[in-house]
């Protein structure tokens, strides 16, 4: 038994011509052989348009109404290559299936973007810097390859003196159509003119300079300004540096992702960096004064008597400038790390056992107390 077609279509019985339209045009789109590839979506697809066929037309649809299928079976034959251009169906909706999936472009609008200046492609550089490059940032100079609108055709591909045609194919429009009919309708597909492939043009006498193609591949060198404070994966646009455009249009943007090289002796946590010193036993013991390396250069610095292992040294405002707010920096983090020393010389021995003894006489523990335990 054959479904109620108003069913099929999702619509009331009362639904009006728009109604109808805008729901087939919605299920058309889902099932659609060339969309959906999934196990009956093609016998959904003939249902619904038999179903948009026939209550689309005034006059089917009221046999229909009146009769069922039965009012409707004896005409289908003549409908069934029914132009639907005529009524917006077929013709707008798979002209925009065929577009989305083809490349192509439908309409005047359209037309005149095709043939008229279009945005050269955007470019990508990875860039490498060294840990205080990333830092304090400064200019860098970097080499690219990109495409050059010619100078001597001026972007139009044709010998000088000589003007590009319009392309007899496709009239200048850019884009073929071809028509197939069914019994449920006309398909129009609409794609890419294989003749000028797409630019609607066609050139007789090519530039010499470069062969046609309104454009050469030129390599050059470019000075770009590294922020500081910048970190991997960074980006920096560098405006109108990435391909020329097409038919006077702008060219691309040219993008640089910034990757930073690993440092021997220091790291970074945001704009905070991190760094170790090591000092022995007694200047931990004793304290001392020390020169500590900075991404600055060294500075002096004050190791407290008492210091423990792994005790952590804040340098301030020495760290990564903020990015975009380089007065605000982050500090240096100094983790200090204590050499016990495995092996003693004799005389070093003797020294920490009278040391050791004086501790433990005024602890009461002598040679088994903490201090002497330490140098056992």
């Amino acid at each position: 038994m054959a479904r109620d077609y108003y069913e099929i279509l999702g619509v009331s019985r009362n639904a009006d011509k728009e109604e109808l339209k805008s729901s087939y045009r919605r299920l058309a789109r889902k099932y659609h052989p060339d969309v959906n590839k999934e196990a009956g979506a093609e016998d959904r697809f003939k249902e619904i348009s038999r179903a948009y066929e026939v209550l689309s037309e005034p006059e089917t649809r009221d046999r229909y109404d009146r009769f069922g299928e039965a009012g409707v079976a004896a005409g289908a034959g003549g409908a069934g290559f029914q132009d639907f251009s005529d009524v917006g169906g077929f013709a707008d909706i798979f002209e925009n299936l065929f577009n989305n999936f083809a490349g192509g472009v439908a309409g005047g609008q359209n037309q005149r973007r095709r043939n008229g200046p279009v945005r050269g492609d955007d470019l990508r550089l990875d860039l490498k810097l060294d840990f205080r490059e990333a830092v304090f940032g400064g200019e860098k100079e970097i080499r690219i390859s990109h495409l050059e609108t010619c100078e001597v055709c001026s972007g139009s591909g044709a010998k000088p003196g000589t003007r590009p045609r319009s392309c007899s194919t496709c009239t200048g429009s850019g884009q073929v159509r071809r028509v197939t009919r069914t019994p449920f309708g006309s398909f129009t597909q609409v794609s890419a003119c294989p003749t000028c492939n797409g630019t609607g043009q066609m050139i007789e006498e090519k530039c010499e300079t470069c062969d046609g193609v309104g454009a050469h591949q030129v390599t050059k060198k470019l000075k770009i300004t590294i922020p500081a404070g910048v970190d991997n994966g960074t980006r920096l646009r560098i405006s109108s540096e990435g391909d020329s455009g097409q038919r006077n249009g702008p060219p691309g943007d040219l993008y640089v992702y910034l990757f930073i090289n690993e440092d021997v002796e220091f790291k970074r946590d945001g704009i905070n960096i991190l760094s170790e010193i090591k000092i022995s036993y007694l200047q931990a013991i004793l304290g001392a004064r020390l020169e500590i390396n900075t991404v600055e250069g060294p500075v002096e610095q004050v190791i407290a008597p008492g210091t423990q292992p792994n005790i952590v040294l804040t340098l301030e405002n020495r760290g990564v400038p903020r990015l975009g707010n380089p007065v605000s920096r982050g500090n240096h983090l100094v983790t200090v790390l204590v050499d016990i020393p495995t092996k003693l010389s004799s005389e070093e021995r003797e020294l920490l056992e009278k040391l050791a003894k004086i501790k433990g006489d005024r602890t009461g523990k002598g040679r088994d107390g903490l201090f002497g335990k330490l140098f056992q």
